[in-house]
């Protein structure tokens, strides 16, 4: 979530960030009066507890007197009345205390929900709009010509013995696959490109849980938007959709070391998505599937070093775009289509060439305080102070740039070139066919 000093001084920024992504404005105000809601309750409640105080010193001075005088002898019956009357005025406020401290709780709940589901504040310069608002900053190589007809990735697979659609549905039903003999070699030798590479520039290698509890889901903001997420309600446990989530929640809780730089770690894991919102999209093949592998580049920084690691991130994915020998562009994405935790995108898509476009391979996202800040993740800065780390992320390879090597080098034999930087790993320079 965002700073509340932030939106308190600054409300019309916050406005026109939510007009770009064309999200709720008046979620602004809501949020707004929550606020002063919560805050005024809590005055309130703070200010009977403090009175509260003083009327027990007055039972007690009342209580004392009444036990001074009987010990003496003396009448009590003024002083009794004096104290029946003050245990009943304690009486009266504590329950009015207990009453504003339910409403100031009330309250504040309805605050964090509200503020959840405030967006993260977009950066400037990300273009307005949705999906198709991008902007195009780069393209990366010449989509490939090919002087016969191209076979798509799925006919491409069956044929080297690689993908096997079909017993994927009998098993695990539709848009599940099985990956056999060199699809399986394939996708571990790109995987384990992925992982070097990563080490190679610093980053810690990490096998990640791929269940995780909702406290950790609702931090990354995850919960707010996805309907393609996983839940194992017996267990009230998430399955992951990207090991991003489970790097998230490492340090939640924590305040973390940055003294030397970015903390950046690359998450393998099978990841997992319902798809629930796409039916009858890319039904053929394994560009959108429910089970995948990924290796996830996921940093921790101080947040005036977000910007700058986010071109490093981005610049990460390009290089292991050119080893795998692939034609790309490089988008800015629109401000309506970034997801809520992200202040921005960019996304790198390969050309496929059986499709005549290009199509998402990875994305890297600046996510600045936001998740930070909900998970609660902090580092001390040159003052000795704790204030919220930035949070960034990025795909380094994953399954679904297999669509992408298979067709872009498949030969007239139904053979497929190994890019070579893949062949150490594969211990092959050609994928042929059964």
């Amino acid at each position: 979530m965002i700073d509340i000093k932030l939106l308190r001084d600054n409300p019309d920024l916050v406005r026109a960030s939510q007009r770009s992504r064309g999200a709720d404005e008046g979620l602004v105000d809501t949020i707004l009066a929550a606020d002063e809601k919560r805050r005024s309750g809590l005055q309130e409640f703070e200010a009977l507890r403090s009175q509260q105080k003083a009327v027990s010193k007055n039972v007690g001075a009342a209580m004392g007197a009444l036990n001074a005088a009987k010990k003496k002898g003396e009448p009590t019956e003024e002083l009794e009345r004096a104290a029946d009357q003050a245990r009943n005025d304690a009486t009266d406020l504590s329950a009015r205390v207990k009453e504003l401290e339910t409403a100031a709780a009330e309250s504040g709940r309805e605050f964090d929900k509200q503020l959840k589901a405030l967006d993260n504040l977009v950066l400037d310069g990300v273009p307005p709009g949705g999906e198709d608002d991008f902007v195009e900053l780069e393209k990366v190589g010449t989509p490939r010509e090919f002087d016969f007809e191209p076979l798509d990735h799925l006919a491409l697979g069956e044929r080297l013995g690689a993908i096997d659609m079909e017993r994927g549905a009998k098993v695990g039903g539709a848009r599940f696959y099985f990956l056999t003999g060199v699809g399986a070699r394939l996708e571990l030798a790109m995987l384990n490109l992925a992982v070097a590479q990563a080490v190679e520039y610093g980053f810690t290698p990490v096998i990640t849980p791929t269940l995780v509890r909702p406290e950790i889901m609702d931090g990354t903001g995850y919960l707010d938007e996805h309907e393609d997420v996983y839940h194992l309600p017996a267990d009230d446990l998430y399955l992951t959709g990207t090991s991003e989530v489970a790097l998230a929640g490492y340090h939640k809780d924590e305040i973390i070391d940055l003294s030397d730089g970015p903390q950046r770690l690359a998450g393998w894991s099978t990841c997992y998505r319902r798809e629930a919102g796409s039916h009858g999209k890319d039904t053929r093949g394994i560009i959108r599937v429910h089970q995948f592998q990924k290796v996830e580049m996921f940093v921790y920084c101080k947040p005036e070093d977000a910007e700058a690691e986010h071109q490093r991130l981005l610049n990460w994915e390009r290089e292991m775009l050119d080893k795998l020998e692939l034609s790309y562009r490089i988008i800015d994405t629109a401000a309506g289509d970034l997801g809520g935790s992200a202040a921005r995108k960019f996304d790198c898509e390969a050309w496929v060439p059986t499709q005549g476009r290009y199509r998402e391979l990875s994305s890297t996202s600046n996510c600045t305080t936001y998740q930070a800040r909900r998970l609660n993740i902090r580092y001390r800065n040159d003052e000795g102070k704790t204030d919220m780390v930035a949070t960034l992320n990025g795909t380094l390879a994953t399954t679904r740039w297999l669509v992408a090597i298979l067709e872009t080098h498949q030969q007239a034999d139904g053979s497929v070139v190994v890019p070579k930087a893949l062949q150490p790993f594969l211990g092959l320079d050609v994928l042929k066919p059964l």
